[in-house]
């Protein structure tokens, strides 16, 4: 049987730098096909090229067959007719890729009425009944909302919704569930699968969540630098991995050991050479004291009885409910719940950067919960954060040597010659060469922005490092790099973190003992072996089911 989509050596060319090397998969419809890699890997480029997307800098050779009929030469009108209707994208990051100023229901009809036809009304229902089909609640009222009035998952579910409108034969599905929640990323995975069987639907898949294609994907072609260095069904893939690079990319995402905890080994990782060279380095096990049983020791950070609320006009919205917990020294203390639980309202508020309504906060036995703002010196440099998005949290117009410096001459007003030290001392620590201290953020990968992040963190010599999301949007390699220094981290400084993340086999592997979060309140809490194999609360099982790929429940509900 004729594949639905043949790519027959593909190689994309930008001036001499060569994106996609010679490439070949066909893919077959009602199949999933899986493309992983890293950032650069060459994926999106592949990807862009299906949909005639590229810039017109590209130089494109090769073959691409969509149900035989060759795209690389197809005329411009017509490869617009095939694009919304027969070929469909869903693009990574859905706020950017939605119009701000027009409700979602006319940016869905929009397609449906260049490609079928159909009345301004009819459009409109059939808009309605896409939102339904996604599982969007109230779509009848929905359908008028903006993009902004939409939780990041309810936007890509819409997305999905424009993407299936005319009911297409290929589905490009580009990194559609980077830094969902692990239930949200569930459903729409659930969704896209349903929509594969009904529609008999061909998926390409582009991500670099090995655990994700495990689980959903057919096959699986692997790039790197630009070349599918392996490629096959996926079972026998992940059973059996060939080349150096997929084995290194599973030892790096935790995949197929959900269990690992930190004190077991740290993460593998993936060290290039420049070019397509490589090697995979297992770090040496560091001496970790042993975990203290916590009646024996003192809090560093106690929370008692926290509340916090939002002002909407005369209404007062609670963000979190009577949250009390205790951080010891040197534990990682996990903290997970979905988008909008209060997890970031909580390290806000720790780091006072927000005003509780009742409760308090002890740091070392003190009570930080109404100091006044001129008096707070001491608290920043005790307890500091690492961002999510290290790009937006660094000053571009600032080079590193005056983020750092800034830093220190704001909380160790030392001898400038003795800052410089210090400042060589962290970056070398972080990995980052000396070199690196004039340079910008823009002029950093991400994993090393990130190195920038911790360096700025730590650079005081904090007890208490925050880390929010610090890293979900890494690739999976760099990822491991970021989470073993973290740990080198901790125990060459005694830190303590408390880790934030939606990642649970992430936090599962980092923590000491977790928190579990629902709509403000802390649902569960626990060791890390308790939490993860004996939990108690139903939030915190669905929770668990969504990592562990249990899809016995259809879609999970949210409370009321």
């Amino acid at each position: 049987m004729q594949p639905l989509l043949s790519v027959e050596n593909l190689h994309i060319q930008f001036g001499q730098h060569a994106a996609v090397n010679h490439v070949n998969f066909t893919l077959a419809r009602g199949e999933m096909l899986a493309l992983v890699g890293e950032s650069g890997s060459g994926k999106s480029v592949t990807a862009l090229s299906i949909m005639g997307l590229l810039s017109n800098q590209a130089k494109v050779q090769g073959r691409i067959l969509f149900a035989g009929q060759e795209l690389l030469s197809l005329p411009k009108p017509q490869l617009r007719s095939l694009r919304g209707d027969q070929l469909s994208m869903i693009f990574q990051e859905p706020m950017t890729s939605l119009n701000p100023v027009y409700s979602i229901g006319a940016q869905i009809a929009e397609s449906l009425r260049v490609h079928q036809n159909l009345s301004r009304q009819q459009a409109r229902t059939r808009a309605i009944e896409l939102l339904n089909l996604v599982n969007i609640p109230d779509p009848a009222r929905r359908v008028d909302d903006f993009p902004h009035q939409l939780s990041g998952g309810q936007r890509q579910r819409v997305m999905i919704a424009m993407a299936v409108a005319c009911e297409p034969k290929l589905l490009i599905a580009d990194e559609p569930t980077t830094a969902l929640d692990m239930t949200v990323q569930t459903n729409i995975m659930l969704l896209l699968d349903k929509l594969r069987r009904e529609l008999s639907l061909g998926i390409l898949m582009i991500t670099h969540d090995l655990g994700l294609v495990s689980r959903w994907a057919d096959k699986v072609a692997v790039m790197h630098h630009g070349d599918i260095v392996e490629q096959g069904q996926a079972e026998a893939i992940f059973s059996a991995p060939e080349h150096d690079y997929t084995r290194g990319l599973m030892a790096a995402s935790l995949l197929g050991e959900n269990d690992l905890h930190y004190r077991q080994r740290l993460l593998t990782e993936i060290r290039h050479e420049g070019g397509a060279q490589f090697h995979l380095h297992q770090p040496v096990m560091l001496p970790f004291a042993p975990l203290i049983q916590e009646k024996r020791r003192p809090a560093l950070l106690s929370v008692n009885d926290l509340n916090v609320s939002y002002k909407q006009g005369r209404k007062a919205i609670p963000a979190l409910k009577q949250v009390s917990f205790e951080l010891y020294r040197g534990e990682t203390l996990g903290l997970v719940g979905e988008s909008g639980c209060g997890k970031s309202t909580l390290s806000r508020t720790l780091l006072r950067l927000l005003q509780s309504d009742s409760g308090n906060i002890l740091l070392d036995g003190a009570d930080i919960t109404h100091q006044p703002e001129a008096s707070l010196k001491t608290l920043r440099k005790s307890v500091q954060m690492i961002f999510q998005d290290p790009y937006a949290s660094l000053n571009p117009r600032h080079t590193i040597f005056t983020i750092l410096d800034s830093v220190l001459r704001l909380h160790d007003p030392l001898p400038a010659a003795q800052r410089l030290q210090r400042i060589h001392a962290m970056l070398d620590r972080v990995g980052l060469p000396k070199q690196s201290l004039h340079r910008y953020a823009h002029e950093f990968s991400g994993g090393q922005r990130q190195r920038i992040g911790i360096a700025r963190a730590l650079i005081v010599k904090p007890r208490l490092v925050i880390c929010d999301e610090a890293v979900s949007a890494l690739d999976v390699s760099v990822q491991a790099q970021i989470l073993n220094l973290l740990l080198e981290m901790k125990q060459e400084f005694g830190l303590s973190y408390l880790f934030i993340s939606h990642n649970l086999g992430v936090v599962r592997y980092m923590s000491d003992r977790i928190l579990v979060m629902q709509q403000g309140e802390i649902v569960e809490s626990g060791a890390v072996e308790q939490i993860w194999c004996q939990p108690q609360h139903t939030y915190t099982q669905q929770l668990l089911s969504a990592v562990k790929g249990e899809s016995d429940i259809p879609f999970i509900k949210r409370s009321a």
